[in-house]
């Protein structure tokens, strides 16, 4: 890498910059890596439009050989994205509460066969097969905003299986193949290890989930408040919250499907509330509830079964169902659980925003450490965007000003 850079000078009210990149990247052994990841953030932070290395480079120095030496940063240097990612997430804890631990899961639509675990699936926000590789990312949800923290990629069985496309894209002789319910649990898992704080629900969509019995199941066992959106195919049977009470007797007894139980109504109980989400007028919203329990779900001991409240929306004048959710925070007042519901919406409008201002789909190398390096550095430039107080205003009337 080029030893001498001279980079320009950061905006008025940005020079914090330098001693956030120290505080996430100071792990890194040489001056030219923390001077490179300081480079790249500066660059996500400033250069409009498409966040390629080339473009990255040149908004931020004046150097000609700032963009190889930066594509050799990202893609080819061997350095851990783990510890940054710890920071990443004990610098967001330090300023804000964490209300919830929440997934999302990204298609990446990419040309070719070349980048690491590119695959052929069906992508039902497009609605059609896409080449695309997939990735899951953890975000942090507090009071008014969601900062992505760590991710995972999906690595397709041909990738992991072949050592020459493992070699060609440097795939860690660690990684394996793992289906997304593996991914979403290892995400909980790593993030569980390492927060300094209380452990706040997960919530997540795993409505797309073949497993989402068994997550649950797991997620259950390892201690975790949930809310998880479900499959509307996913089995269940009805249940009651106090022993004394048959369920039997109550409306929709049986097993049968989440989704009957949202769509038909036969619920133990309607409950009616505004629910508004981003960019959603305010109306009244009917919320079906009841309580039920996994019929090839995990006991939850002394030959007891466990309880889950299952619920969803009704909106007079629309047919078919919404999405259905469940969780085992059976006692939450149902404001609290639309609550945690907006949580999970909010997480996905970022992901459009990463997509939009911070890159999250312009990363060009093939390489796996590549892909991760990007992923942090681009998590880091949101958060510093977003997660300090006035910062995110500042952000906005200078896309103003420049409009």
């Amino acid at each position: 890498m080029t030893t001498r850079t001279r980079t320009r000078s950061l905006t008025a009210g940005d020079t914090a910059l330098a001693g956030f990149t120290e505080r996430l990247f100071g792990h890194l052994p040489r001056a030219d890596q923390r001077r490179w990841a300081r480079v790249y953030l500066q660059g996500l932070l400033t250069t409009p439009g498409k966040k390629s290395v080339r473009r990255l480079a040149a908004s931020v120095t004046e150097s000609p050989t700032a963009s190889q030496s930066l594509q050799q940063f990202i893609n080819a240097s061997p350095w851990d994205w783990n510890p940054a990612r710890t920071e990443l997430l004990r610098w967001v804890e330090e300023r804000h509460p964490v209300r919830a631990w929440t997934i999302g899961q990204v298609c990446f639509p990419k040309r070719g066969e070349h980048s690491v675990g590119v695959h052929r699936r069906f992508d039902p926000v497009a609605g059609r097969i896409v080449n695309c590789q997939l990735g899951f990312c953890l975000f942090l949800s507090l009071d008014g905003m969601s900062v992505p923290v760590d991710w995972r990629l999906a690595l397709p069985e041909a990738w992991v299986a072949d050592p020459v496309l493992r070699r060609r894209a440097r795939i860690s002789p660690e990684a394996v193949h793992q289906t997304p319910e593996a991914l979403v649990l290892e995400l909980v898992d790593s993030i569980a290890a390492r927060t300094s704080s209380a452990r706040p629900p997960v919530v997540a969509d795993f409505s797309r989930l073949g497993g989402a019995a068994a997550l649950i199941g797991v997620l259950g066992r390892r201690g975790h408040d949930f809310l998880v959106s479900v499959p509307p195919t996913l089995a269940v049977r009805t249940a009651a919250l106090n022993p004394g009470v048959d369920p039997a007797r109550t409306p929709g007894r049986g097993e049968t499907t989440a989704g009957d139980f949202a769509r038909l109504g036969n619920t133990s109980h309607p409950y009616t509330t505004p629910l508004a989400g981003p960019a959603v007028r305010p109306q009244r919203q009917r919320i079906h509830s009841a309580l039920v329990g996994l019929p090839d779900g995990d006991p939850a001991g002394r030959g007891t079964q466990q309880i889950y409240r299952l619920f969803g929306e009704r909106r007079p004048g629309r047919r078919g169902g919404g999405p259905v959710w469940l969780t085992n925070m059976n006692r939450h007042r149902m404001d609290d659980l639309l609550h945690l519901v907006r949580l999970s919406a909010r997480s996905t409008a970022v992901l459009g925003s990463l997509a939009d201002e911070f890159g999250l789909l312009d990363f060009e190398g093939r390489s796996f450490p590549g892909w991760h390096h990007h992923m942090t550095l681009m998590s880091a430039a949101y958060a510093y965007a977003y997660a300090v107080p006035g910062r995110a205003r500042e952000r906005e009337e200078r896309g103003r000003r420049s409009a």
